[in-house]
């Protein structure tokens, strides 16, 4: 991305960065100083900013019809077919282009089922994997060859990458027994498969953003932990004497296993190593936990938010609402204000940082990708900015004009849906 003249976002608008403190001294003016002196010094302004190369919007129109569905994945761009009642159907991955705009070409183009539905396309361990809900009901992923597009495999189930090396299969049915397993990548051959019971919500651990146990909680109250590169059973324990049938949540945070009993306001923290009880919290009415920076962010079903000490449980401090969190990035939290739009909060205090103003977030590739709003400006034409929590701004990348949505961001690459139906990818620019 081309480096440019940033601006930053406030509540009165758009402003540019904020000129220098340090005092300009004037000289006085020479006596009897030519006017033609201040004509040269123009034209060379002139003909200096002609000099200077001006930042162009790279945009590429990626062949695809209105009712296609397209997908950000690696380095390509990958269009699925709408469903085909009669005739073909295809998976067609194009590369995307070059900083000197080259354009879109395509790379290769694999048959796809006539029905069914697709959820995602992305790029996983040398694999394209397409995951869809076929013509039956069923969550399934097919895996082709990234650089050829020969299908490899194809097996029920939603993939993560596991530590040990492969994919994690999970097949979730909701309220009926689910299935799980280790495929290997380049063979699609299932090392070891297992049922999980209804209903079928497994917590993960990860180490490096990868799972390398996982957690299921059993009708009887048992809750166990397995490994997830042999799927065997490592340590278990009984959360519920004398209720065999009621209903928990549980959930996996950092090191810490978080479980809230049958109809209780508690929140209970085990150690996930050895499934030792550490503390016990008052927390209503909880929807899900999940690591904010190095505390426990527990979000109430009425909104708001809960801050804990992941040691004690102790409650750091709360939100009422009825703002929303929307991320959490290097310690900050994204927080979306009903009428005003996004704050920066700091996680360990609560602190608002700045307000960053009205945006959209847009889909991103991955945890770490930088976030990503959009907004209308006054003429019509989209305005793409990078959402930074830590430097608590919105810089502007680009504006865009005549996008209908649908957007992905891997910045600096934008793809979107076009108001004339056209799907088009964008390097953006500043």
């Amino acid at each position: 991305m081309t480096e440019g003249r940033l601006l930053s976002i406030i509540e009165l608008g758009e402003v540019r960065d904020e000129a220098s403190s340090t005092p300009t001294v004037r000289r006085p003016r020479a006596a009897g100083r030519p006017l033609r002196s201040v004509a040269v010094l123009v034209l060379a302004l002139v003909l200096l900013a002609a000099a200077t190369p001006v930042p162009q919007q790279v945009v590429s129109v990626v062949p695809a019809v209105r009712t296609s569905t397209a997908y950000l994945g690696g380095d390509s761009v990958f269009v699925v077919d709408p469903p085909a009642p009669e005739g073909e159907r295809y998976l067609t991955a194009y590369a995307q282009p070059s900083r000197t705009g080259a354009g879109v070409h395509r790379r290769w183009q694999a048959p796809l089922a006539r029905l069914g539905d697709y959820l995602d396309v992305r790029v996983e361990q040398g694999l394209v994997l397409a995951m869809a809900v076929n013509d039956d009901g069923v969550f399934e992923t097919t895996a082709y060859d990234s650089a050829t597009g020969q299908r490899r495999w194809q097996h029920p189930g939603g993939p993560q990458p596991i530590a040990q090396g492969g994919l994690l299969l999970t097949e979730n049915r909701g309220d009926r027994e689910g299935a799980m397993g280790r495929v290997d990548p380049g063979t699609g051959r299932v090392l070891w498969s297992m049922s999980i019971p209804a209903p079928s919500n497994p917590a993960y651990h990860r180490r490096d953003g990868q799972i390398d146990q996982f957690v299921l909680l059993q009708p009887t109250g048992e809750v166990q932990v397995y490994d997830a590169g042999t799927g065997r059973l490592l340590r278990g324990i009984d959360t519920l004497p004398g209720d065999r049938a009621a209903y928990q949540r549980v959930w996996v945070v950092d090191d810490l296993l978080l479980l809230v009993p049958p109809g209780s306001t508690r929140l209970i923290a085990y150690r996930l190593a050895y499934l030792q009880p550490l503390w016990t919290a008052e927390v209503p009415l909880i929807s899900f936990v999940f690591a904010c920076a190095d505390l426990l962010c527990a979000v109430p079903q009425t909104g708001g938010l809960q801050v804990l000490d992941p040691a004690t449980g102790v409650v750091r401090w709360s939100d009422s609402g009825p703002n929303n969190l929307a991320d959490v990035r290097h310690g900050q939290l994204l927080m979306a204000r009903p009428g005003r739009g996004y704050e920066v909060w700091d996680a360990a205090t609560g602190r608002v940082r700045t307000e960053l103003g009205p945006w959209a977030l847009m889909q991103v590739l991955g945890p770490d990708a930088p976030l990503v709003g959009t907004r209308s400006g006054d003429d019509g034409r989209m305005v793409v900015a990078e959402l930074d929590l830590v430097a608590h701004r919105a810089r502007i990348v680009d504006v865009l004009p005549a996008i209908a949505g649908s957007c992905q961001a891997s910045l600096p690459m934008l793809l979107c849906q076009r108001l004339d139906g056209t799907t088009a990818l964008w390097r953006l620019t500043r």
